[in-house]
């Protein structure tokens, strides 16, 4: 479905939330209509980087991969299979994606498959990627000066019923986790 609304409004590139532009508004408004008209549940985990400190017992992409942790670790039902697809980082990001997976398993046992794959790759991760910029701009542009990112957000906040700005997870598509590292 995704495919036939990149054909319908003439969109070939990726979808990112840094190439949102007016001449696009229409598409990524309607990508937004149709995630949450589907089953489709988007989950994040979100940690200011000011708060991170370097100095601690792990690097910055160590603590990324214990946020994958904390994000996978919840609502896990053990009844299903996960199949989980994660935007590459780099080229050594493959053994801290199969210990990830070996660490998930030991405690649910229902991970088939976790594994990177670069965005141009997956749908699915072009629209975490655009979600996740939504969710990105609501938190650190003060001044919010692209009137179209600000529309699509709106539109995001009106689907959820709640603003981004805070934790929430009574929403069963969209859920937002921000975590204080005080």
């Amino acid at each position: 479905m995704i495919k036939l609304l990149k054909q319908k409004h003439n969109f070939y590139g990726e979808i990112k939330w840094k190439s949102v532009s007016k001449s696009k508004q229409k598409f990524y408004s309607e990508l937004i209509d149709y995630f949450f008209n589907t089953d489709m549940q988007f989950r994040t985990v979100g940690v200011k980087k000011c708060m991170f400190d370097p100095h601690l017992s792990h690097s910055f992409d160590d603590f990324y991969y214990k946020m994958y942790y904390v994000l996978l670790n919840y609502r896990i039902h053990s009844l299903y299979s996960y199949n989980v697809y994660l935007d590459i980082k780099d080229t050594l990001s493959a053994y801290k994606v199969n210990r990830l997976k070996s660490i998930l398993n030991t405690k649910y046992g229902v991970f088939r498959n976790v594994q990177n794959m670069h965005s141009h790759e997956s749908i699915f991760i072009q629209l975490t990627d655009f979600l996740m910029g939504a969710i990105s701009y609501e938190h650190n542009n003060i001044l919010k000066k692209n009137q179209t990112k600000v529309h699509l957000i709106n539109k995001i906040k009106s689907h959820c019923g709640s603003d981004l700005s805070k934790t929430f997870n009574h929403h069963h598509q969209f859920n937002l986790f921000f975590i204080d590292l005080q």
